[in-house]
C-alpha cells in the first residue's frame, strides 16, 4: 500500500505545482492598477487653514477598507493586481497649507514609483481642494502623476458633483466620473463605477476613450440649491444615465462645482466620454444646454429665512424635532465650524433662559479649552469656560458658557472628546475638534434624544438622509460664515465673468463641446 500512497502524494504535489502555475500565470496577465486620491472641499472665504492631518491618509492594503467593492471576496478585487498607495479625505474646511499638500503629493509620488509600472490608475477625488499659492491642485497631482507613472497608462478619475474640472484634469484622465445624487447616496457605487469603467477598458483592450467633451457651464449655485430630491436637479440628473448608457458612450457627468472657492476653475461642467464622437459631442451639448435651460428654476431645497425668524417657525410649531439648518458655518461644505453668532442670539433668548423651556440641542462648537477643563471637573460637575471663534470670530467672539455638564466621550474620529453642557433648556454640544452631526448615533452616543427634543439646530446646509428622515419640520436659516449662502455677500474677484446668478442678465453661453485631447497626445 505505501507505494500507492506514494504516488497519490505524488500525484497532489504535481496537481498543486501545475494549479499554482495557472495561478501564477493567471496573475501576470492581469492588469495593474494603482490606487490615489485626495479629497477635501475648501472655502477660500474662511479664514481657516487645512493641515496634512486632517485628511486622516491611509496607506497601503488599509485602503481597501474604504471601498465594499474591493474588498477580499469582491469579483473587481480579483480582475487586477491592486497597487492601493495613498489616499487622505478630509472634511470640508478651508485652505490646505502648501506644506500639507506637497508632503501627501510627494509621498504619493515616491509610492507610486516603488511599484511601478502600472497599467490602470483609479484616482479617487473630490475636485474642491484649494491650496494655498496654488490654482487647480487636483489638475496639478494628476499631472505630477503622469510625471511618474506616464501618460500612457489608463487613469479612472471618480469626483463628488460639487468638484470643478478643469482643462488640465481633464486632459490627464482618460475615463472620468462624479455622483449623480445630492445628497451623495450614489458615493460608493459611482466609485464602483469608475472603478468597473477602468477594468473594462482594460479587459476589452479598447484603452483610452478616442473622445473626451467637456463644456464649461457658466452657473455656479451652493449645494443647498441642487439637491438632486427636488426640481430642476431631480429631472437635470436622470437624464444622465440616459446619455452615458448609449452605445459609444463609456461615461456622462454634470458637475454643480464648488461655489464657495475664488478660483477661475470654479464653475460647472459637463462631460461626455466614448468612441462614438456624435454621440459623444450630442450627449455633452444635450446635457449642458439642458442645465442651462433650467438654470432659473433651482431653489432651495427647504424654505430660507433668518435665523430670528426661523426660530419664531420653530417655537411655534407642533412638528418635533425642528430643525433649524445653521448654513452659514457648515462645516461639510467648508466652514469653520466654529462660528459663534448663531448659538450667541440663541443663547441670549429668554425662552431657552430656564431649564424648563423648550428643548433644544445645539451641535456644534469646537472649543478645546472648554474641553480640557470639563474632563477635570467631571460629569456632574458645573462648567464656567470659553469655546468658539478660535478660528473665524469676524461675526461673534468668543463664548463663555456656564451650564452642567451631562455627557463627556472621548475617541471620535473627527470631534476626539465631545461634551453636552446644559445650559438653561439648551443643550449644547462642545468639541474638541470641529465635527458635522449627521447621524442618530451622533447625538444619542452622547447620551441625547433628538427624537423627543423639540428644536435641533445643527451646522448643516441641506439635511442628510438620517437627519431628513427625522425630522418633523425643518428650516435653513441664512446665517454668517464662510460658507455664505447668499453669494453675492461673498465677493468674488477671480472667478470667470460673467457668471449665472451672479450676472443674472447675462446672455447664452457657448455650450458647444470642447474635445479634450487624450492623455498622450502632444497637443
Amino acid at each position: 500500500m505505501k507505494p500507492l500512497y506514494n504516488c497519490y502524494i505524488l500525484l497532489l504535489v504535481l496537481m498543486a505545482s501545475c494549479q499554482q502555475g495557472k495561478n501564477e500565470k493567471s496573475t501576470k496577465e492581469l492588469p495593474k492598477i494603482a490606487i490615489a486620491g485626495l479629497g477635501i472641499e475648501s472655502s477660500t472665504f474662511s479664514p481657516a487653514l487645512t493641515h496634512e492631518e486632517a485628511f486622516h491618509a491611509k496607506i497601503g492594503d488599509s485602503i481597501f477598507a474604504k471601498y465594499p467593492f474591493l474588498q477580499i471576496d469582491s469579483l473587481n478585487r480579483h480582475r487586477a493586481q491592486w497597487v492601493p498607495t495613498l489616499v487622505g479625505k478630509s472634511l470640508p474646511g478651508g485652505t490646505v497649507t502648501r506644506e500639507a499638500y506637497e508632503s501627501l503629493v510627494t509621498k504619493t509620488l515616491k509610492l507610486l514609483k516603488e511599484d511601478g509600472p502600472y497599467d490602470g490608475l483609479f484616482f479617487d477625488i473630490h475636485g474642491a481642494m484649494s491650496v494655498v499659492g496654488l490654482d487647480d491642485p487636483e489638475g496639478d497631482f494628476i499631472e505630477r502623476i503622469r510625471g511618474v507613472i506616464g501618460t500612457q497608462v489608463l487613469i479612472s478619475t471618480s469626483m463628488d458633483l460639487h468638484g470643478n474640472v478643469s482643462e488640465k484634469l481633464a486632459k490627464n484622465t482618460d475615463l472620468i466620473t462624479c455622483y449623480r445624487m445630492a445628497p451623495h447616496e450614489d458615493a460608493i457605487q459611482s466609485k464602483k463605477r469608475a472603478v468597473t469603467n477602468l477594468l473594462e477598458r482594460l479587459e476589452n483592450g479598447k484603452g483610452k476613450p478616442q473622445y473626451k467633451a467637456w463644456i464649461p457651464v457658466p452657473i455656479l449655485l451652493p449645494g443647498e440649491k441642487t439637491s438632486t430630491r427636488i426640481e430642476p436637479g431631480k429631472s437635470l440628473y436622470a437624464q444622465v444615465p440616459d446619455v452615458a448608457n448609449e452605445e459609444g458612450i463609456i461615461d456622462a457627468a454634470i458637475w454643480i462645482g464648488y461655489a464657495w472657492a475664488d478660483e477661475p476653475r470654479n464653475h460647472a461642467v459637463v462631460m461626455v466620454t466614448g468612441d462614438d464622437k456624435e454621440k459623444v459631442e450630442k450627449g455633452a451639448e444635450t446635457l449642458a444646454q439642458s442645465f442651462w435651460d433650467v438654470r432659473k428654476q433651482f431653489e432651495f431645497v427647504a424654505p430660507t429665512t433668518t435665523l430670528e425668524e426661523s426660530l419664531k417657525m420653530a417655537l411655534s410649531s407642533e412638528k418635533h424635532p425642528f430643525m433649524i439648518s445653521d448654513m452659514g458655518d457648515n462645516p461639510t461644505a467648508g466652514g469653520a465650524g466654529d462660528v459663534t453668532w448663531t448659538l450667541q442670539q440663541l443663547l441670549a433668548r429668554p425662552e431657552f433662559k430656564s431649564d424648563k423651556g423648550p428643548s433644544l440641542i445645539y451641535a456644534s462648537i469646537p472649543g478645546p479649552e472648554f474641553i480640557e477643563k470639563a474632563i477635570q471637573i467631571g460629569v456632574g460637575g458645573t462648567i464656567k469656560a470659553m469655546a468658539g471663534a478660535a478660528v473665524d470670530d469676524r461675526f461673534a467672539g468668543p463664548l463663555e458658557l456656564e451650564g452642567t455638564i451631562e455627557a463627556i466621550k472621548a475617541g471620535d474620529v473627527n470631534a476626539e472628546v465631545e461634551v453636552v453642557v446644559k445650559i438653561g433648556s439648551i443643550q449644547v454640544i462642545v468639541t474638541k475638534k470641529r465635527k458635522p452631526y449627521h447621524y442618530l448615533s451622533d447625538f444619542t452616543n452622547l447620551g441625547l434624544n433628538p427624537k423627543e427634543t423639540d428644536i435641533i439646530v445643527v451646522k448643516i446646509g441641506y439635511l442628510v438622509p438620517e437627519l431628513y428622515d427625522m425630522r418633523g419640520d425643518w428650516v435653513m436659516a441664512l446665517t454668517p460664515g464662510g460658507v455664505d449662502q447668499d453669494l453675492n455677500r461673498l465677493g468674488y474677484k477671480r472667478i470667470k465673468r460673467p457668471m449665472f446668478p451672479l450676472d443674472s442678465t447675462m446672455a447664452q453661453p457657448d455650450l458647444k463641446a470642447h474635445f479634450i485631447p487624450a492623455s498622450n497626445s502632444t497637443e
